[in-house]
């Protein structure tokens, strides 16, 4: 019998089970040493990677579309940061402040790459678009979720110097991309026959991170500070968010007079956030006695967007099937 859209994947009830598997067994000492180097190492794999993946010829489609790109960018590094800030009277009671300023973090990420992608497939989208935008606001999130980051935490965030934390993300994240991609017309196809294969290096590295940040968390009392009432909130916190992301993008899309499949290409890369770069980020800009519980909104906030884009992306679908003429 086939799962239903509203209950979790796999990957996600392995991401619970990292989750748990920290908080009963959390490596400390040498072992979390360890774990922190094999970790980095798996990080810069998986980011070579999606180097090698991204098309060239993808990205010179889609780049002409500057007016879609700057709503995309507008509504990743602008509004989720003014949602964040505005709605902190509000929300901020129904979290604890470790996890509030998680939420903050969450709303200075870029857009995830392969999800946003996947649903404006689904959703028959402008793909090319679609490819360009989400790729660009990962490479410009390694320079701008710093910034954010110093300007909506301030003291909060374990690096200082926002420069520092930019070149230490650079290192770990942007080099390896690039390098992935220079390398593409050898690799490519290996990569892309592959791909079955190489999603459990994507999926195993941010388990990595997930189980290294959780188990430095658990340590320090993260479950024992955090009462269920404040897991409760967070999830009012994220639904909220979530919720007048998608209103923003499609009204601003329809505004702006976008067609129908550049409104699904806005709202799918514009409404959604990056685990994939937002964990490996939360390790470079946060001590890590904390970052579990700044990774926790970004983790709740993946996993709704994912069903409720599913959704989404079925409705767009159905519509779109619905207008095409008979025998199509």
């Amino acid at each position: 019998m086939a799962r239903s859209r509203f209950l979790p994947d796999n990957y996600t009830f392995a991401i619970l089970g990292t989750v748990v598997l920290a908080s009963v067994l959390p490596a400390s000492g040498a072992v979390a040493q360890g774990f922190e180097w094999l970790t980095v190492a798996a990080v810069s794999l998986l980011f070579f990677l999606h180097g090698a993946k991204l098309s060239r010829e993808a990205v010179l489609a889609g780049i002409g579309h500057w007016r879609l790109h700057l709503v995309v960018v507008a509504s990743t590094f602008v509004l989720f940061p003014l949602l964040g800030w505005a709605l902190r009277p509000v929300l901020e009671p129904l979290v604890t402040p470790d996890l509030y300023l998680g939420v903050l973090f969450l709303c200075a990420l870029p857009a995830t790459v392969q999800s946003a992608i996947a649903f404006t497939a689904v959703a028959r989208g402008n793909m090319p678009a679609a490819i360009c935008s989400a790729s660009a606001s990962t490479l410009m999130g390694i320079f701008i979720t710093p910034l954010l980051v110093g300007l909506l935490l301030q003291r909060h965030a374990a690096g200082g110097d926002p420069l520092m934390a930019i070149g230490k993300i650079m290192l770990q994240l942007l080099l390896p991309f690039v390098s992935g991609h220079l390398l593409r017309p050898w690799i490519g196809d290996f990569v892309k026959r592959r791909a079955p294969l190489l999603k459990y290096v994507d999926q195993g590295s941010i388990l990595l991170v997930v189980y290294t940040a959780f188990s430095a968390a658990v340590i320090q009392g993260l479950w024992k500070d955090m009462p269920l009432s404040s897991l409760l909130g967070l999830l009012l916190v994220c639904a909220a968010i979530l919720a007048l992301a998608l209103i923003s993008t499609t009204w601003l899309a329809r505004r702006l007079g976008f067609s129908k499949e550049d409104e699904i290409t806005i709202v799918f890369c514009g409404s959604k956030k990056s685990l994939a770069s937002g964990v490996p980020m939360a390790k470079v800009l946060f001590a890590s006695s904390t970052v579990g519980a700044i990774v926790l909104p970004l983790m709740l906030f993946h996993q709704m967007q994912l069903m409720v884009c599913a959704v989404l992306a079925q409705r767009y679908a159905a519509r779109a099937q619905a207008q095409l003429p008979a025998g199509d």
